[in-house]
């Protein structure tokens, strides 16, 4: 586990330098080793005898924060979708991508996200989780935005970074509130305080929060409007990104969390409501799209939905056909993304009312479409796996021996009637694709090229999952008890026998439903274009894409607002801004936080050397107000610097007074540097209220800094620190001189971070130089 996490992340490390061959070899050949050799491996783990694997690396035991590792059925059949259709996403990319592209960033980004992915489904540590969903959302931006010169790709990226961040940091309150409840940060050590997590009074907050972070990573209404945008991406990510993968992190995440959340009824209100109304939005609104990859952004919303419906219902048969689902889903609807490429790649357009008749010019593609659409329909084929798992969904919204009360007793009555309907309008969308493409009329006139058969590299990808749709069509049992058993167990916490069959008799209600959906979805698909004037009053002008720009159109111009209020350019009215800043919370803190007291029972007797030292001091300090010589300052500055440095020699602090000789003496040498470009130092003429109000923050500010030594001097809630530092500056940092070490050693990670940060700023002033230089000074 520890490998496929970290194994696509260190070969990104080398992308940019294997890209420098892209036009000899392809630099997807190299990276298509990775995610093969982690599904081979993951794929030996399949068998009936499978049991959880778990492994802690230790990473910051003082927080209990571990990169704590857990493989079970559950995180198993994502890593095998991750890495599967990933090995077949970068195969397909090779032929897709030109090698005139920016391959290096591409295969960098999607290594990297192939990472968090990886992370997220293998983390039982809810803070190592949560860095990976964070980091998929990262990444997701950079390959939805990998088209960067497009308006769309930009808006795309944005838009589905700024809603599932949104929901990544609500996540994080969920997981905050979990682990203040159970005092663990391991997710199947919360599993096994499920009751005290429910006894909780924060409880509803847990529940809230995590749905807000599962409910915008997957789509769910009304978080659903950023994967459309999320189209403008390069078909290959979204065959990965939007059908198999991340789209799916949220369902994960309720899946994992299932046997906490679910002990509650507004489990089954909430999942289930949102998920049974996302399945009829989506599927609504698919019917409505022009754009291949649209119409599969709103079928994906849909599939969605009608899966976290089926985690909502929580019964035995509803686990098992979501995590069956899960598993069609990615095979028929990666498929189809990689035809709706192949038809964008080869006709110049995915506008399917420019579309038609394409069947005869590219047959081997339309067999694919018919494979994926009808699967996705759930025809009622023994070779469609597609069907399988809708007879199940079907069946499981049925909600047999399920008992609730209240508003959850009218939502148990209704979703059948919804299941229905939302399946009715995936076999209209789905009939819609397949035959709007690739039968019909050939437009010839509309199109940019002629269009003829992609190469068969470009077909490979489609082809492994259209078998997967066969085989597992064909051999629905063929992993069932050695791997789809195991993910349903892990879900439920108990075993699940489910045998998939094509025919359950007459009596089967699920069969009644699937004819009427076949009967009325295709009566509705012959004749869309009479009823299609429906949409001008459902959803009519009426769109949460507008409430999202709203909301960013107006938080942008009132931070333009807030902003330009205090960014006045002024140095003087940054400092301070900061110094009252700092004041108004000091003081607060101190206020309400601390007992004030003063004690200084074992100070130095201050004698005549120490008080004409401090009288220095002082008098150099208020000189440096009053002089108007930039020299003058400088060494009147320099005077207060080295009166500290002998202060500390006349305590017997030496290590102290050479720290502080040295940091004087390069700081007043910096400043005769730069000399030149220091302002001049003129008389201001300021009105006596500012006069007063910066002396009044510089007292102020001077009387803190007096009172928290004197407070922090006072105050011993703790053993000092001191006596660690003066016990082992030789045994582990190898030194005499204290200071030195604690600075170099005792704290090198902060040292190490603060010199990071310096190098990310002299890359941006490089970068800042650079531009200047190439596009003039403007």
């Amino acid at each position: 586990m520890l490998t496929a996490i970290f194994l696509p992340l260190i070969l990104a490390c080398f992308i940019p330098l294997i890209s420098k061959w892209k036009y000899s070899i392809h630099t997807g050949w190299f990276v298509l080793i990775i995610p093969f050799s982690i599904f081979v491996y993951l794929i030996q783990q399949v068998g009936t005898r499978f049991s959880p694997f778990e492994k802690t690396y230790p990473w910051i035991p003082s927080m209990d924060i571990h990169f704590d590792l857990y493989l079970d059925g559950l995180s198993l059949l994502f890593g095998l979708l991750i890495s599967g259709i990933g090995t077949l996403v970068v195969l397909y990319s090779i032929y897709y991508l030109h090698k005139s592209e920016q391959l290096g960033h591409f295969y960098l980004y999607l290594l990297m996200f192939m990472s968090a992915m990886f992370g997220v489904v293998f983390s039982d540590n809810v803070y190592v989780l949560y860095t990976f969903w964070e980091l998929t959302s990262l990444s997701s931006f950079l390959l939805i935005g990998y088209w960067n010169h497009r308006k769309g790709s930009r808006y795309g990226a944005l838009k589905s970074m700024l809603i599932t961040v949104f929901g990544g940091l609500s996540m994080l309150g969920g997981l905050l509130l979990l682990t203040i409840v159970t005092d663990t940060t391991s997710i199947q050590e919360m599993i096994s305080q499920k009751e005290t997590i429910m006894n909780s009074p924060q409880f509803g907050w847990i529940i809230a929060f995590l749905f807000l972070g599962a409910f915008t990573k997957s789509a769910q209404f009304p978080f659903h409007i950023w994967l459309p945008d999320a189209m403008e991406a390069p078909t290959p990510v979204s065959a990965y990104l939007h059908s198999a993968t991340m789209v799916k992190a949220g369902i994960f995440l309720i899946a994992r969390f299932s046997p906490i959340l679910s002990q509650s009824d507004w489990f089954f209100i909430i999942v289930s409501g949102f998920g049974i109304l996302t399945l009829c939005w989506g599927s609504f609104m698919a019917v409505r799209q022009t754009d291949l990859k649209g119409i599969l952004a709103y079928s994906t919303i849909s599939q969605l939905g009608m899966i976290m419906a089926m985690l909502g219902f929580g019964t035995k048969i509803a686990v098992f056909a979501a995590v069956f689902h899960i598993l069609n889903h990615a095979t028929f609807k990666g498929s189809l993304f990689m035809v709706a490429g192949i038809v964008d790649h080869e006709t110049g357009t995915r506008d399917i009312r420019k579309l038609g008749g394409l069947m005869t010019f590219m047959p081997i593609t339309a067999t694919l479409a018919f494979f994926g659409t009808f699967s996705m329909a759930g025809f009622p084929l023994p070779f469609l796996n597609g069907f399988y798992s809708k007879e199940l969904f079907f069946d499981a919204a049925l909600l047999h021996h399920f008992s609730v009360d209240g508003f959850a007793q009218l939502l148990k009555v209704i979703i059948p009637y919804l299941a229905v309907f939302g399946s009715i309008f995936t076999f209209v969308y789905s009939m819609y694709l397949v035959f709007g493409t690739f039968r019909g009329e050939y437009k010839e006139k509309e199109l940019k090229t002629k269009p003829h058969e992609a190469p068969i590299g470009m077909l490979i990808s489609p082809i492994v999952l259209v078998l997967g749709v066969i085989i597992i069509g064909l051999f629905p049992n063929l992993f069932n008890e050695s791997f789809l058993a195991h993910a349903a167990q892990s879900i439920k916490g108990v075993e699940i026998h489910k045998k998939i069959k094509f025919w359950h008799g007459f009596n089967s209600i699920p069969l009644y439903m699937s004819l009427a959906v076949v009967a009325i979805g295709s009566i509705l698909a012959y004749t869309r274009k009479r009823w299609s004037s429906v949409y001008n009053v459902i959803p009519g002008t009426l769109s949460f894409n507008r409430v999202y720009d709203w909301l960013v159109d107006k938080t942008t111009a009132y931070s333009e607002v807030v902003t330009e209020s205090y960014m006045s350019g002024s140095l003087k009215h940054y400092v301070r801004y900061i110094l009252i800043a700092i004041l108004v919370v000091t003081f607060g803190t101190l206020w309400l936080t601390t007992d004030l007291t003063i004690s200084n029972p074992d100070l130095a007797s201050i004698g005549i050397p120490d008080m004409l030292v401090v009288s220095m001091m002082v008098i150099a300090s208020v000189a440096t107000i009053f002089t108007n010589n930039r020299i003058a300052a400088i060494l009147i500055l320099g005077v207060v610097g080295y009166g500290l440095a002998i202060l500390f020699v006349i305590y017997r602090a030496p290590d102290l007074a050479l720290t502080q000789l040295i940091i004087e003496t390069v700081t007043v040498a910096l400043f005769l540097l730069v000399f030149m470009h220091l302002p001049k130092l003129e008389k201001r003429n300021e009105s006596k209220g500012t006069v007063f109000f910066n002396a009044t923050v510089s007292i102020l500010f001077g009387a803190m800094m007096t009172f928290v030594a004197i407070f922090s001097y006072s105050s011993k809630w703790f053993e000092p620190i001191s006596d660690y530092f003066l016990e082992t500056a030789v045994s582990l940092g190898g030194g005499h001189n204290v200071v030195n070490v604690i600075l170099v050693d005792m704290r090198g990670l902060d040292t190490l971070f603060e010199i990071a940060v310096l190098g990310i700023a002299a890359l941006g002033i490089y970068g800042m130089i650079k531009l200047r230089r190439d596009k003039g000074e403007k």
